[in-house]
Protein backbone atom coordinates (compact mmCIF):
# COMPACT_ATOMS: atom_id res chain seq x y z
CA UNK A 1 0.00 0.00 0.00
CA UNK A 2 1.45 3.47 -1.30
CA UNK A 3 1.81 6.17 1.39
CA UNK A 4 -1.28 8.15 -0.06
CA UNK A 5 -3.56 5.40 0.63
CA UNK A 6 -2.06 5.17 4.07
CA UNK A 7 -2.59 7.97 5.04
CA UNK A 8 -5.89 8.65 2.91
CA UNK A 9 -4.72 11.48 1.00
CA UNK A 10 -7.04 12.78 -1.16
CA UNK A 11 -5.06 15.35 -3.09
CA UNK A 12 -1.61 14.86 -4.82
CA UNK A 13 1.60 15.82 -3.33
CA UNK A 14 2.98 19.46 -4.55
CA UNK A 15 6.41 17.77 -4.81
CA UNK A 16 8.04 14.16 -5.19
CA UNK A 17 9.96 15.74 -2.58
CA UNK A 18 7.40 17.20 -0.40
CA UNK A 19 6.02 13.14 -0.61
CA UNK A 20 9.33 11.33 0.27
CA UNK A 21 9.83 14.01 3.64
CA UNK A 22 5.99 12.88 4.45
CA UNK A 23 6.60 9.36 3.48
CA UNK A 24 10.07 9.19 5.65
CA UNK A 25 7.94 11.10 9.07
CA UNK A 26 5.56 8.06 8.32
CA UNK A 27 7.76 5.55 8.31
CA UNK A 28 10.41 7.01 11.25
CA UNK A 29 6.82 6.75 13.42
CA UNK A 30 5.76 2.92 12.03
CA UNK A 31 9.51 2.10 13.24
CA UNK A 32 9.15 3.77 16.48
CA UNK A 33 5.62 2.54 17.30
CA UNK A 34 7.24 -0.75 16.53
CA UNK A 35 10.45 -0.80 18.56
CA UNK A 36 8.32 0.96 21.30
CA UNK A 37 6.08 -2.03 21.76
CA UNK A 38 9.33 -3.97 22.28
CA UNK A 39 10.60 -1.84 24.84
CA UNK A 40 7.68 -1.85 27.02
CA UNK A 41 8.34 -5.16 27.68
CA UNK A 42 11.45 -4.33 29.28
CA UNK A 43 10.09 -1.06 31.34
CA UNK A 44 12.41 0.98 29.25
CA UNK A 45 12.05 4.05 26.83
CA UNK A 46 13.40 4.39 23.51
CA UNK A 47 15.71 7.25 24.62
CA UNK A 48 17.16 4.97 27.78
CA UNK A 49 17.87 2.17 25.33
CA UNK A 50 19.74 4.63 23.21
CA UNK A 51 21.74 5.70 26.33
CA UNK A 52 22.57 1.76 26.89
CA UNK A 53 23.89 1.64 23.42
CA UNK A 54 26.20 4.36 24.47
CA UNK A 55 27.05 3.07 26.74
CA UNK A 56 27.97 0.18 25.97
CA UNK A 57 29.91 0.87 23.13
CA UNK A 58 31.87 2.93 24.98
CA UNK A 59 32.38 -0.01 28.19
CA UNK A 60 34.67 -0.57 30.06
CA UNK A 61 35.19 3.08 29.42
CA UNK A 62 32.97 5.80 31.63
CA UNK A 63 31.56 8.53 29.52
CA UNK A 64 30.30 12.13 31.22
CA UNK A 65 26.78 13.11 30.16
CA UNK A 66 27.72 15.75 27.97
CA UNK A 67 29.46 12.87 25.70
CA UNK A 68 26.28 11.14 25.46
CA UNK A 69 23.97 13.85 24.75
CA UNK A 70 26.42 14.51 21.50
CA UNK A 71 25.95 11.08 20.16
CA UNK A 72 22.30 10.46 21.46
CA UNK A 73 19.59 9.90 18.32
CA UNK A 74 17.64 12.40 19.85
CA UNK A 75 18.78 15.23 21.19
CA UNK A 76 15.76 16.83 22.47
CA UNK A 77 16.19 14.15 25.64
CA UNK A 78 17.22 15.05 28.90
CA UNK A 79 20.05 12.67 29.11
CA UNK A 80 20.84 13.77 32.61
CA UNK A 81 17.24 12.75 33.93
CA UNK A 82 17.69 9.24 31.60
CA UNK A 83 20.61 8.28 33.38
CA UNK A 84 18.54 8.43 36.40
CA UNK A 85 16.13 6.81 35.65
CA UNK A 86 18.64 3.49 34.27
CA UNK A 87 20.47 4.33 37.62
CA UNK A 88 17.74 3.40 39.79
CA UNK A 89 17.12 0.51 37.39
CA UNK A 90 20.44 -0.86 38.16
CA UNK A 91 21.56 -0.32 34.85
CA UNK A 92 23.99 1.94 35.24
CA UNK A 93 26.33 3.98 37.69
CA UNK A 94 27.30 6.95 38.09
CA UNK A 95 30.78 8.78 40.20
CA UNK A 96 31.47 12.44 40.46
CA UNK A 97 34.63 13.44 38.59
CA UNK A 98 36.89 14.31 41.49
CA UNK A 99 38.47 16.66 39.00
CA UNK A 100 35.44 18.70 37.90
CA UNK A 101 32.62 18.90 40.41
CA UNK A 102 30.08 19.74 37.22
CA UNK A 103 30.97 16.41 35.37
CA UNK A 104 29.85 12.75 36.02
CA UNK A 105 31.54 9.38 34.73
CA UNK A 106 28.60 6.97 33.46
CA UNK A 107 29.19 3.03 32.80
CA UNK A 108 26.68 0.60 32.00
CA UNK A 109 26.54 -1.76 34.62
CA UNK A 110 26.29 -6.00 33.72
CA UNK A 111 22.52 -5.67 34.53
CA UNK A 112 22.69 -3.31 31.42
CA UNK A 113 24.73 -5.17 29.44
CA UNK A 114 22.31 -8.28 29.75
CA UNK A 115 19.10 -6.67 29.27
CA UNK A 116 20.61 -5.52 25.93
CA UNK A 117 21.53 -8.48 24.53
CA UNK A 118 18.31 -9.86 25.05
CA UNK A 119 16.51 -7.00 23.45
CA UNK A 120 18.70 -6.99 20.83
CA UNK A 121 17.10 -10.66 20.37
CA UNK A 122 13.33 -8.95 20.22
CA UNK A 123 14.75 -6.63 17.95
CA UNK A 124 16.11 -8.79 15.42
CA UNK A 125 13.07 -10.23 14.95
CA UNK A 126 11.65 -6.73 13.45
CA UNK A 127 13.49 -7.17 10.72
CA UNK A 128 10.93 -9.11 9.35
CA UNK A 129 9.45 -5.99 9.02
CA UNK A 130 11.93 -5.17 5.76
CA UNK A 131 11.14 -8.71 4.33
CA UNK A 132 10.48 -6.33 1.09
CA UNK A 133 13.69 -5.02 0.65
CA UNK A 134 16.43 -6.93 -0.08
CA UNK A 135 20.61 -6.70 1.46
CA UNK A 136 21.23 -4.00 -1.73
CA UNK A 137 18.42 -1.70 -1.26
CA UNK A 138 18.93 -1.25 2.35
CA UNK A 139 22.23 -0.14 1.83
CA UNK A 140 21.38 1.98 -0.95
CA UNK A 141 18.33 3.74 1.31
CA UNK A 142 21.06 3.99 3.81
CA UNK A 143 22.74 5.85 1.60
CA UNK A 144 20.18 7.88 0.38
CA UNK A 145 19.49 9.26 4.31
CA UNK A 146 22.97 9.72 4.62
CA UNK A 147 23.00 11.47 1.84
CA UNK A 148 19.72 13.80 2.87
CA UNK A 149 20.86 14.71 6.04
CA UNK A 150 24.69 15.97 4.95
CA UNK A 151 23.27 18.53 2.26
CA UNK A 152 22.66 20.81 5.24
Amino acid sequence: MGLANEIKQTRPFSSKKEEVMVNIMFTNNWIGLNHNQVFKNYDITSQQYNVLRILNGQYPNPITINEIIERMLDKMSNASRLVDKLLLKGLVTRDQRSTNRRACDVIITDEGIELLKIIKEDLMKLERLMVGITDEEAEQLSHLLDKLRNNK
